[in-house]
């Protein structure tokens, strides 16, 4: 049997293209999809986004009373533990009485007499009248006689009422507490001459059942707390987080109240004052505690990674991938920056893919790979 060697040749030759070619298209392949770049992405998606300030501010009582003496005396009794709850109406001191009882004792002497003479002139018009009546005394003694009793008259009014002054004086005389709460180291001891003139007063009682928490912050963001404070309800108010030094809450309620707003006209901010139910007594008068406090609230928010927000000349950019995997940088108005998130206010759509990572090669036009971007984000740091 003989061989076609020049059958032969030609088909190695055939082959050995077919090979070659094929190679060729594999590399084209690998360099084809090297050149397309890998980009890690997110897709917008809208989420309810409670906005939180964490401000800094000191403890006050809701009423602080200044215990002072309305009468001028010797101190004889201390009634209280010091560093005590006291009640409404509970005495506290005791001023020496003796001189007031002696006061109302005359007193009551001088009402006694001023309604007698009222009782004999009283007595006199009724015989004077029937005298009068028989012309047997003329007008004006009887004139005088009423003058008289008149003038008995205002006497018992006035010494009434001077009995009244020196009973209220000896009330006085026990110092009593006019509100509830805590009271201080007293200021006097027993012997001390007080006065009602005394510039100190004699102890302090502060009610901390309930505290006021006066936070400050810039008066700009006002307008956005107004706003979240009529979607949260202006009858019940915006909810405030107290916080302990190690940033853990304490387990408080507090309320905005917005009565207690001022401008600092030298600073610009907004003093906020929040109420807060503080019955365990946990929170003192005049510590220094942080607060975590609502600023805004969105019901359809756009958030963003940090590292998506690309920025030129002084404009905030992101690239948006289209429905061909091509991408495109359009210019976004961002918002808040929430736990490393911004808040994207206008430039998107939900529904869009945004570049995260992998935006270094990239120009617009560009096809790109994509792959979902994942994060540790803590969705409950930022929204519920």
């Amino acid at each position: 049997m003989k061989f076609n060697l020049s059958s032969t040749r030609y088909g190695m030759i055939a082959v050995l293209a077919f090979i070659l070619t094929a190679c060729d298209q594999s590399q084209s392949s690998k360099e084809l999809l090297v050149s397309t770049p890998l980009v890690s992405a997110v897709s917008l998606t809208p989420e309810a986004l409670t906005v939180r300030d964490t401000l800094s501010g000191r403890v006050a009582p809701v009423r602080i009373a200044e215990i002072r003496a309305q009468i001028g005396g010797i101190v004889q009794e201390k009634l209280f533990d010091q560093g005590s709850d006291v009640k409404a109406g509970q005495p506290l001191y005791q001023i020496n009485p003796a001189p007031f009882l002696a006061e109302v004792d005359s007193a009551t002497a001088a009402l006694k007499r001023a309604e007698l003479s009222l009782a004999h002139s009283q007595k006199q018009i009724v015989r004077l009248n029937s005298l009068l009546n028989s012309n047997s005394i003329s007008r004006q003694v009887y004139d005088d006689e009423v003058f008289k009793r008149d003038q008995a008259l205002a006497e018992v009014a006035q010494a009434r009422a001077t009995l009244a002054r020196r009973k209220l004086d000896l009330t006085f005389a026990t110092v009593e507490a006019p509100i509830s709460g805590r009271i201080d180291q007293t200021l006097v001891s027993e012997g001390a001459l007080v006065s009602s003139t005394d510039s100190s007063p004699m102890a302090r009682i502060q009610q901390i059942d309930q505290v006021y928490l006066d936070l400050r912050r810039p008066a700009s963001s006002l307008e956005s707390l107004q706003k979240a404070l009529t979607k949260q309800g202006v009858e019940d108010g915006l909810l405030v987080s107290v916080l302990r030094s190690n940033g853990e809450p304490y387990d408080l309620k507090g309320y905005i109240v917005f009565s207690g707003i001022s401008v600092d006209a030298g600073t610009g901010d907004v003093l906020l004052r929040v109420l807060i139910d503080n019955s365990g007594q946990q929170l003192l008068p005049g510590m220094f505690v942080q607060a975590k406090v609502d600023r805004s609230y969105y019901d359809k928010a756009l958030m963003l990674p940090q590292q998506a927000i690309v920025r030129f000349e002084g404009q905030s950019q992101v690239w948006v991938i289209d429905e061909n995997s091509q991408v495109r940088l359009i210019p976004v108005e961002l918002g808040e920056l929430v736990d490393r998130y911004y808040r994207l206010k206008a430039g998107v759509m939900a529904g869009q893919k945004i570049v995260v990572e992998g935006m270094d090669r990239l120009v617009n036009g560009m096809e790109v790979r994509v792959q979902e971007w994942t994060s540790n984000k803590s969705v409950s740091a930022i929204a519920h």
